[in-house]
Parts: structure tokens; C-alpha cells; sequence
């Protein structure tokens, strides 16, 4: 179902994580990846966070980022110094990419330690260090991810990062696995507050931190998907934290949120312990029309499936699903729900890794190196392991930890990109039989902010109501395709495709008679005004 084809795209940069017997944690956590059309020519292209040097892991050459250029041949170019993207003066971790300004070309947020970085798109290939004149350097922390999002509907992108732990390369932790060097346990290490940063506009951004709530939100904080919970037309925000509660911080429409994952039941688990949670994702996993959520944990936890119930509450699905069996034995980073064969259902992208290699001397079930999982939905929220039909890619081992998707070769198939730590990453080509029909958006706000970050979308056919959202953020250290992607499953050729986009700006559009097999780009329409701001 998928190939392996970075070799032959001419994917060859590397992930350096700085690996030493000091075992900072930092060196266990790299690895961003983001899809984006930096150059408007209609092809996604792909950029790569490096890590860094420490104290005692040096590096042979200079430490970089890549920016593979999609050459539309299946063949990619790394142009990330022609580019001006292709060094930071930190540790790199993730990457958000995103029109902050409504320009028309996507933009990319660095995160990183003790700082991040913000390139603005010049539309000509290249990109500028702005984070300065953007007041967005975030210092002193270590970021993780980032994700792009509208907080209060004034049609401008905000940011928002999660901090993961006070750190210093001058202060180390010592731990062993009998005997060898080891990284110690999250819960060494404090965690940090959360930065939201407004977007004043004219490329100024304000730290809204304290004012919005977010700043007394403490602990180590990694994933977060940005997404309209209960459908208020505001969006909301689920944070993956590592031994600290998830959370889940209902925008109340005024600048500030409110955290409810407790009442929603997604801080702990049934036990009321506080996984470790990585990555996550949000979409409409069981058909119910409501965002369901996938958190990835260390390996005897489970990778967690929370179902939606109509009261704002989630079930802790991961037993029924069976995701439960298919997880315990791996420490999870990257994750997202993509439809992988168009038959409607969303299944499940996990890329996997532990942190610890010596972990084998204690455990026999527990490898270093750790599968992939592709996992089928059948429609009402259970997983079948598809392994021995995936492909070659899905039977090896790695130390995964960035995962994006996106159709970077515009065949209406998702395909996928894996980080490594200290080794190259994993360009995914979609290969399943294209049985199921698809019909792709493109969208573009105009009142809304231009990638229209925080849209729902809805197709039904005679056959089926389906429901999407353009989310920010989502799976770890990652930025995906923009566009959105339908399977239609059994859709008889005589049937019709309505649509409803409900935008950022609160304007609904309805769309008929558009034809299956091809990406649709939808502009707002012109009559849509931004919301008043709180």
C-alpha cells in the first residue's frame, strides 16, 4: 500500500541529534517535518528540522535544515540554503508552516532551544529571519510544536507553542540501565507554561500568554491540534503533555481559554495516571460529525483513542478499538487519521521509537527500534493492523519521530514523511488501488484568515454525510498538506457531491454539482466580514 521511495526522490539530509553519553533528554526528541508549496508552483514541497550540537556531540559539518523542492518528476532538490531556511542558532525541534500575513505563500515557525525562528516567505524563492521585527523568539524555552490558528476570528493567524521542560545543557542528569548511560525519566525534568502570541498584523505579534489564560497552564507540554471542539464556530485547542494532564482549552470567545479536560475526561486515564502523551490528532473517527482524538504514549500504556459523546465528554475507546493490543509495546511520536485507500473510513498513520537503547537489556518485548503502524478503521472506530499489506516500510524498525502527510505527488492518495533520529527520513508514496472515488478542497479566506485554518467541511452524498476540519497543528513537530481530502467510498456515478464549508469567519458557503477526482480551490465568499475581535 505504500513505497518507500526516498531514495529514489533524492532525499539524502540526515537528522543529527547531538547524541552523547551526557544522554541530555533533548537529543531523544527532534525531528520536524512540515509539507508546504513554499514556491506557489502547485507541488508539495518538503522542509526538515535538524537538531544541533552539545557540549559533548559534535557534529563532522555544519548542522542544517533541508528544504526539498518537489521537482514534479518524483525527484526532489534540497534548496534550503539557496532558501535562507537552512540554519538556526539552536537546537531545532518542529516546525509550523502557515500564511501569517494573507499573502498567498506559506510561511515557516522554527521551534527550538533556547529559541525560535520565524521566516517569512519572500515569494521568491526565499525566505527572511523575521522573528526579531516579529517580537516571536519565545527565548529561554524549549519549544516543541507549534500550530497556526485564529483564536479570536479577526481573519490574522495566531500562534500557539507548547514548552516542554526547563532545561540547560549545563545542568545533566545522570541515570543507567544497569549499569550504561541512560536518559532519565520526563518527570526529571519541570515542565513549562505554554506562549500564545496574537497577530497585531503589519508582521507584529503580541505575548498573549498571561492574558489568554495560557501562561498558568504548567507542565511538559509536546502535541497540540487546533480544532473546533463543540462546534461554536471558535476554536479550541488539545495539548498532548508527557507525565503531566493533557489538556483541553475551550476558547470562550473573549481571548482567554478555559481548560475542561478534566470533565471531559481526557487529562488522565481511567486510572488517573497522566500518560506520556506525544503526539496527537483530532478528526470524525467513528462518523458521528464530532472531532474524536488520538494521543500517542510510552510503550505499556497504549496509544489513546478518545471518542466524543454528545455532552462534551470523551470515551476512553483505546481497549475497544483495539488500539490497546496494536500499542502496548511501543513509545509513540507521530500520528495522524488519513483516509489511506479513499473508502471513506479514517484510519490511522502511528510512527514509533523508544528513547533508551539499552532498553532491550531489560525488556524482551521492548525494541529500540520500533514499526510503523498503519491501522484500518472499519468505519465504527476499530483498527485492524495492516502490516503484511503495507509494504516493506512498515515491517522495519526505527527510531521515528516527526510524522507529516500530504499528496505531495497530486494523485488524490495521501502519502506520508517519517523523521529519524541520526538518520535519513522516509518518504511515503501512496500505492493503493485507486478503487475509491475522492474529491479534494483547496481553500482560500478572504474574511477568514487565507489558508482558512479552522474550517468544517462537510460532503454528503446519497451514500454518506461526512465530516472534516482544517486543523492547526496536529501529530509532533509537524505541518501537513492544507488540502482536504474526501474518500467517497461506494459513490455511485450518478450520485451528486453536496458541500458546506463553514468558514473561520463564521460565513457558511454551499457547493453543488462538483465533480469527484480532482481538487476543488474555493474562495470565501466575497460577501464574508471577520469577526469583531474580543
Amino acid at each position: 500500500m505504500f513505497t518507500d521511495v526516498t531514495e529514489e526522490a533524492g532525499i539524502t539530509w540526515a537528522q543529527f541529534s547531538g547524541e552523547s553519553s551526557d544522554r541530555f533528554l533533548i537529543e531523544t526528541m527532534g525531528g520536524g517535518v512540515a509539507f508546504l508549496d513554499f514556491d506557489g508552483d502547485g507541488m508539495l514541497d518538503i522542509f526538515f528540522v535538524n537538531g544541533g550540537e552539545t557540549p559533548h556531540g559534535k557534529s563532522g559539518g555544519a548542522v542544517r535544515n533541508a528544504l526539498y523542492r518537489n521537482l514534479g518528476n518524483g525527484k526532489f532538490e534540497d534548496v534550503a540554503a539557496h532558501a535562507g531556511v537552512d540554519r538556526i542558532a539552536s537546537y531545532g525541534m518542529g516546525v509550523a508552516a502557515a500564511d501569517f500575513d494573507n499573502d498567498g505563500f506559506p510561511d515557516l515557525y522554527v521551534t527550538g532551544f533556547p529559541s525560535s525562528y520565524l521566516f517569512h516567505n519572500n515569494h521568491d524563492g526565499t525566505f527572511t529571519d523575521v522573528t526579531e521585527q516579529a517580537e516571536v523568539r519565545n527565548s529561554g524555552r524549549w519549544a516543541a510544536s507549534a500550530a497556526w490558528f485564529d483564536f479570536d476570528g479577526d481573519g490574522l493567524l495566531d500562534l500557539v507553542i507548547t514548552n516542554y521542560a526547563q532545561f540547560s545543557f549545563a545542568e545533566q542528569k545522570k541515570c543507567e540501565i544497569k549499569g550504561r548511560p541512560a536518559y532519565c525519566a520526563q518527570t526529571s525534568y519541570t515542565g513549562m507554561p505554554l506562549t500564545l502570541f496574537h497577530n497585531d498584523g503589519h508582521g507584529r505579534f503580541s505575548d498573549v500568554s498571561a492574558r489568554s489564560g495560557l501562561a498558568k497552564f504548567v507542565g511538559r507540554a509536546l502535541g497540540v491540534v487546533a480544532i473546533d471542539v463543540n462546534d461554536d464556530g471558535w476554536t479550541d485547542l488539545f495539548i498532548a503533555r508527557d507525565a503531566s494532564p493533557n489538556l483541553l482549552l475551550l476558547n470562550q470567545k473573549n481571548g482567554t481559554f478555559r481548560d475542561i479536560a478534566a470533565e471531559a475526561e481526557v487529562a488522565y486515564d481511567a486510572a488517573g495516571v497522566a500518560k506520556a502523551g506525544m503526539g496527537v490528532d483530532a478528526a470524525d473517527v467513528n462518523n458521528d460529525g464530532k472531532p474524536d482524538f488520538i494521543v500517542t504514549n510510552f510503550n505499556d500504556q497504549y496509544h489513546s483513542l478518545l471518542a466524543s459523546t454528545p455532552l462534551l465528554r470523551y470515551e476512553d475507546e483505546t481497549l475497544q478499538s483495539g488500539l490497546a493490543r496494536l500499542t502496548k509495546k511501543f513509545v509513540g511520536w507521530g500520528t495522524h487519521f488519513v483516509d489511506v485507500d479513499n473508502d471513506g473510513n479514517l484510519d490511522l498513520l502511528i510512527v514509533n521509537g523508544h528513547i533508551n537503547q539499552g532498553i532491550e537489556v531489560t525488556r524482551v518485548d521492548v525494541k529500540y527500534l520500533e514499526p510503523a503502524l498503519l491501522l484500518r478503521n472499519n468505519g465504527k472506530g476499530f483498527f485492524e493492523d495492516l502490516r503484511n499489506r503495507a509494504g516493506e516500510a512498515f515491517r522495519k524498525g526505527y527510531s521515528a519521530r516527526g510524522l507529516a502527510v500530504g499528496d505531495w505527488n497530486n494523485d488524490g492518495r495521501v502519502d506520508a514523511v517519517i523523521t529519524r533520529l541520526n538518520a535519513s527520513p522516509v518518504l511515503l508514496r501512496n500505492d493503493t488501488k485507486p478503487e475509491n472515488p475522492w474529491i479534494g478542497f483547496e481553500l482560500q479566506g478572504v474574511a477568514s484568515n487565507r489558508d482558512a485554518i479552522g474550517a468544517k467541511i462537510i460532503v454528503e452524498t446519497s451514500e454518506a454525510r461526512k465530516v472534516r476540519w482544517l486543523t492547526g497543528g496536529s501529530s509532533y513537530l509537524a505541518s501537513h498538506d492544507n488540502r482536504v481530502i474526501f474518500g467517497l467510498g461506494k459513490f455511485p456515478s450518478s450520485s451528486s457531491v453536496r458541500v458546506e464549508i463553514r468558514w473561520p469567519s463564521g460565513t457558511v458557503q454551499r457547493l453543488t454539482g462538483l465533480k469527484p477526482g480532482r481538487y476543488h480551490h474555493v474562495v470565501e465568499a466575497s460577501e464574508a466580514k471577520p469577526r469583531p475581535g474580543p
